[in-house]
């Protein structure tokens, strides 16, 4: 069983450290065996997915500018992928991973070399497998170090801290998936959610399992903070600290001071914190996550701690050896600053307050103007049961979801390759550009309604250089909910966002073209509106889905082409030797 004390220290994280070089951009060459190993949380014993035996997986470490190539080796007799979460992959669509959209599956016994660059990034993303539900444990931390120093201060002392948080399921992930595809009813919410893997005390046999990270007093540490749960949004305080976020999906932002941060599945948020507090006598803070509740399905309302333990003799000599930290004895105050779980009004305030930091260094590439503008609904939706099934969903029918009453089909093909060597009768480029009937998006009645969609694989294909917005509307079908929607590819700008139903006329003029918040998923408002506005610089076939994965497996998904452009520089590169085949 793994012990609490081995994921102390952010070292125990790592696959390789990357090493600075003045020449070439390096080859960083990493290996990922994808193996099952048995793990024991909350009380029991059970066999779990996982990359090279870790849980959650090893962390990548490179610097900007470098070269990737991480060899997977599949061991399980199963399929898999690996998505590199927030690379942009200018290029490179071959090795983004998202399954039987960019790559066909890497079978049981079989092995593929992802190869990339990463440009003009840094900051944290994030790995995980994009393949059924293999995301509950195959996940891990990507990091990216800057060439240049930090544009922010206090330069944070090293390490970094990596929090992670994870779902924990007593029961098999897979059969969950099974159960909920076969009847198409809800799954079964998770029984606990994880800090680095760790549930924490609050869960049943889970004192051993607890993420303590040990500080030293009057010193500021990068949190690099990632949400790997698979359908949950959720709250992050530690307590009496204040967060100051400084980047978000790896692009920098202008310094915000705020209490706590709301995550979605998807996102990264790195904050630094200051060890400025008196603690009692433990040494000890609370931190926590829990859920932030938007949704009407049944959920996990459990939460996670673990503690920030404030150390000051010998810190750098423990620092370098793993030390057995006992948890305090309860009760457990959660931290003042959690926000509650159906704190809106937080959430929204804490993602206006995010803004790109728009400097010389790092500029603002927002669009000014645009070529095209995508409005989508986003719905959960209710389809009849066909002819003598069974059907476990709300009204004995079948729960899915759509965009524009589109509810996406993987093919039995990678769309990537399909379009590369140019097997067009196969492709349907038609995902309708604005909603098929116009309606009271976020009022609508779920009784009188017909919510039934329509099944295929439509896409949307726009000329490189697009200046491209794409305005993703929630519905009121079955129930409003906010959405991470994450696009693969590229990253965007959030020029707008906004409660009930988008108006084309008047919205536009409100929007923030100066200094945007830049990421690769954003939160949808329950019951309203985002828009994103992004160059379709990066040629290739890419995924836009939501982040809960359940709602990705009912079809809330789409998916874009970006054509060649006219130069050798801006087309797709030709597929790799190893390229799985279907």
């Amino acid at each position: 069983m793994e012990s609490f004390y081995q994921l102390l220290l952010v070292g125990m994280f790592i696959v390789a450290l990357p090493i600075h070089s003045s020449s070439s951009p390096p080859t960083r060459q990493f290996l990922f065996n994808v193996e099952w190993k048995n793990v024991k949380r909350l009380c029991q014993t059970k066999s779990l997915l996982t990359v090279n035996g870790k849980y959650p997986g090893p962390t990548i470490i490179i610097h900007e500018g470098d070269n990737v190539q991480v060899k997977v080796n599949n061991r399980v007799a199963e399929n898999t992928t690996i998505h590199w979460h927030g690379i942009r992959q200018l290029r490179t669509g071959w090795a983004d991973g998202p399954a039987y959209i960019t790559q066909c599956p890497i079978g049981a016994g079989k092995s593929y070399t992802y190869k990339f660059t990463v440009i003009d990034q840094r900051g944290t993303v994030w790995w995980h497998s994009h393949f059924s539900w293999q995301r509950a444990s195959v996940y891990g931390a990507f990091i990216i170090y800057p060439r240049m120093p930090y544009p922010f201060i206090p330069t944070p002392v090293r390490p970094d801290i990596p929090i992670i948080f994870g779902e924990w399921w007593d029961e098999e992930v897979e059969a969950i998936e099974n159960d909920m595809m076969l009847y198409g009813g809800g799954p079964n919410s998770s029984d606990a959610y994880t800090i680095n893997g760790l549930p924490g005390p609050l869960y049943p046999c889970s004192n051993k399992d607890t993420f303590i990270q040990r500080v030293e007093p009057g010193k500021t540490y990068l949190l690099r903070i990632i949400n790997a749960a698979l359908n949950s949004e959720l709250f992050f305080a530690v307590a009496n600290h204040t967060l100051t976020v400084v980047e978000i999906d790896a692009v920098y932002t202008k310094p915000f001071e705020t209490s706590a941060i709301m995550i979605t599945p998807g996102q990264t948020t790195n904050v630094l914190l200051t060890t400025n507090q008196i603690p009692d006598s433990t040494n000890m803070f609370v931190m926590a996550a829990r859920p932030y509740l938007t949704s009407v399905f049944p959920f996990d309302n459990s939460t996670t701690i673990g503690f920030l333990k404030y150390e000051r003799s010998n810190f750098e000599k423990k620092k370098q050896t793993p030390m057995l930290v006992s948890v305090p004895p309860p009760p457990y105050s959660l931290p003042q600053n959690l926000p509650p779980m159906e704190d809106t009004g937080f959430a929204m305030r804490f993602l206006n307050g995010l803004r790109s930091l728009a400097s010389a260094e790092y500029p603002c590439r927002v669009p000014k103007k645009i070529d095209k503008r995508v409005v989508t609904t986003i719905s959960l939706n209710l389809q009849d049961c066909p002819p003598n099934q069974r059907c476990k969903g709300y009204r004995d029918k079948r729960f899915l979801a759509s965009m524009n009453n589109q509810s996406f089909i993987r093919p039995s093909r990678s769309i990537l390759e399909t379009y590369y060597k140019k097997l067009r009768a196969r492709l349907s480029l038609n995902f309708p550009e604005k909603p098929p009937h116009e309606f009271n998006y976020t009022g609508v009645d779920p009784v009188t309604e017909n919510m039934n969609a329509e099944f295929g694989t439509k896409l949307v294909k726009v000329p490189y250089g697009t200046r491209l917005e794409i305005v993703l509307q929630d519905t009121n079908f079955l129930n409003p909910e906010n959405h991470p929607i994450h696009v693969h590819g590229h990253n965007f700008f959030i020029v707008g966002r906004g409660f009930g139903n988008f108006d084309s006329s008047e919205d536009p003029s409100y929007y923030n073209l100066v200094d945007p918040p830049e990421r690769n998923t954003v939160a949808v408002p329950m019951g309203g509106w985002a828009a994103i506005r992004l160059n379709a610089d990066n040629p290739g076939v890419w995924f836009i889905h939501c982040h809960l994965e359940e709602h990705t497996t009912w079809g809330l998904a789409m998916g874009f082409i970006v054509e060649n452009g006219p130069k050798p520089s801006q087309c797709v590169l030709p597929p790799p030797s190893d390229l799985p085949s279907c």
